[in-house]
């Protein structure tokens, strides 16, 4: 546990040091790269992903270990090979759990997320589930335990292989020569999270691009088609929780409507966005049919409120590293309602730059379970032995949190509506 709070530590600081190294790159460029709500939108939601691994709230159907140990075939020695191996295996796998997430209606729930952001950036890459609740890609990984690669191998080239999965979120870097040719590049990934025609559902790699171009489902940047970046079905939300199920909210729905019983059973494994053809007379979406039609979300705000939203992405970073370093010496239900707390803080704080009502109830319990846990706790999770005073700073924090939301919603937004009519 103490590795794994290590590595992730470094893991996050290493990102967002990234992050802020391109938006100063794109400053000084000249180019548009980063929206304030957009990027706290993306970055709480690696936030709540790290919460989610964290506490390994997830089902693993069958683990890796069980099936080296009970299904290898041989047994392999771990080395420089075994490592290459592994990297290619996973790599394989990746490709394939990848592009089934997009062709799936099911599976799109899992990855919409990643895909949500109507921006293309660093940040954008932190954009990853929370709904992929239930592990059930294990069976790409059996040919890797037949042939014995041990499961310490899997598990020391498993984060390596997603980290190297980030650099290539930007549009700051063109192509890249003869790298085109072998490994996923920015350019390839911009086609990939493109929803123009040309590049709707292409490029599902994660390292070697020789996947897609074995299997049919490669295709070129093109200079004539400048990528437009986000979902047909557009989010239209800040908020990392209803982004992540979203459409599964949709599936749920349309097959309640559907006449036909085995329209409202075949619907969860037809391709994406299928729908009944009787709830879809009835009940039309709005699509993004051409690309150049996009309109980004967008929300009213006033500077004082883009800096409060910073703020609480700010805090909650920090949080989630107070909370990693908690993890060897404080008691796991202890730890998982500190998680909780920080994942309701992230739904109140999202919606309210969302100008929506849903902030207020929401903000209230994260007050009440701030104040409980203070009490349980004797103190804000022991704080007070690094910071004298933390817990009353935290205490204020939360009614300074409640105060403006309350302001936000109810007489700011009063104000920036006047100003807009006149």
């Amino acid at each position: 546990m103490g590795t794994y709070a290590s590595v992730l530590q470094i893991a996050i600081i290493f990102f967002v040091a990234l992050i802020g190294v391109e938006w100063i790159a794109s400053v000084l460029m000249k180019r548009k790269v980063y929206r304030s709500f957009d990027t706290i939108s993306s970055l709480s939601s690696g936030l709540t992903n790290n919460i989610k691994s964290i506490f390994k709230l997830s089902v693993i159907v069958v683990s890796y270990k069980y099936m080296s140990e009970n299904w290898a075939l041989y047994n392999i020695e771990a080395g420089f090979w075994t490592y290459i191996l592994a990297f290619i295996g996973i790599d394989f796998a990746s490709y394939w759990s990848h592009r089934w997430n997009h062709h799936i209606n099911l599976f799109w729930n899992r990855h919409i997320v990643h895909h949500s952001s109507e921006e293309y950036n660093l940040a954008a890459a932190l954009r990853q589930s929370i709904s992929d609740i239930v592990q059930i890609y294990f069976f790409l990984y059996v040919p890797m335990a037949l042939i014995g690669i041990p499961t310490s191998v899997i598990a020391v080239v498993a984060p390596l292989h997603l980290f190297a999965q980030f650099w290539y979120h930007t549009k700051l870097i063109n192509k890249m020569g003869f790298l085109e040719h072998i490994i996923m590049t920015p350019s390839h990934h911009r086609v990939h999270h493109a929803l123009n025609k040309e590049y709707i559902d292409k490029n599902f790699a994660a390292i070697f691009i020789v996947w897609d171009k074995w299997f049919g489902s490669f295709q070129e940047e093109l200079e004539e088609v400048p990528p437009v970046y986000g979902v047909k079905k557009a989010v239209r939300t800040w908020n990392p929780f209803l982004i992540n199920f979203m459409h599964l909210w949709q599936l749920v729905k349309d097959a309640w409507r559907a006449e036909k019983f085995y329209d409202k059973m075949r619907i969860w494994f037809m391709p994406t966005g299928w729908r009944p053809a009787d709830v879809n007379e009835k009940y039309p979406i709005e699509f993004t049919e051409h690309a150049k039609d996009q309109v980004k979300y967008d929300t009213e705000a006033t500077p004082g409120l883009i800096y409060w939203s910073w703020f609480q992405l700010v805090l909650h970073l920090i949080m989630q590293i107070h909370l990693i370093r908690l993890l060897p010496d404080v008691a796991y239900g202890d730890l998982l309602f500190y998680g909780i707390f920080v994942l309701i803080s992230v739904y109140a704080y999202t919606s309210l730059m969302d100008r929506h009502w849903l902030a207020i109830p929401i903000e209230v319990i994260k007050v009440v379970l701030g104040l409980v846990l203070i009490y349980h706790m004797n103190g804000w999770y022991h704080l007070d032995t690094v910071l004298p005073l933390a817990t009353y700073g935290m205490i204020f924090y939360l009614f300074t949190s409640l105060g403006l939301t309350l302001y936000y919603s109810f007489f700011q937004k009063i104000e920036i509506g006047q100003q807009s009519v006149s």
